[in-house]
């Protein structure tokens, strides 16, 4: 049995899905980007008439997807040093990774999962970065 969790401070998932969904004592997150609740701008992206990126801050959009995904967590009855697993999809990773290693060694530096970064050729919205991620929940 699992239960879902859709989160009223993060964005809006872009199809039908929920923001996580708990099984036994693991939450699982779906894909989380960089976008805010309630809007269709998107942190640290600029874009042109026809929705294609002219410029966007790798750095604004990491700090964007860790506050999203902190709201989710913690929404959902865990939290940010409860991460265990964190998988990273970037759109381009030769001019990406160092700052965006550089921002997760931030976030988390007291708490450190296992993580996976890829390299992908595009996300569903005009984004350069999501997270997918796994953490432990337990009843009070």
């Amino acid at each position: 049995m699992s239960e879902k969790f859709v989160s009223s401070s993060a964005p809006e998932p872009v199809g039908l899905y929920p923001h996580a969904r708990r099984v036994g004592h693991l939450l699982f997150l779906s894909g989380v980007g960089p976008r805010k609740k309630g809007s269709k701008d998107i942190p640290g992206v600029t874009l042109d008439d026809e929705g294609n990126i002219i410029e966007y801050c790798i750095e604004t959009q990491c700090r964007s997807v860790f506050e999203n995904v902190r709201a989710i967590l913690l929404e959902s009855g865990s939290s940010w040093d409860q991460l265990v697993d964190v998988q990273v999809f970037l759109t381009n990773m030769k001019d990406d990774f160092k700052t965006y290693n550089k921002i997760y060694a931030e976030y988390f530096a007291d708490n450190q999962p296992c993580r996976t970064t890829i390299e992908i050729s595009s996300l569903p919205t005009p984004i350069a970065i999501e997270l997918k991620c796994i953490a432990t929940i337990y009843d009070d």
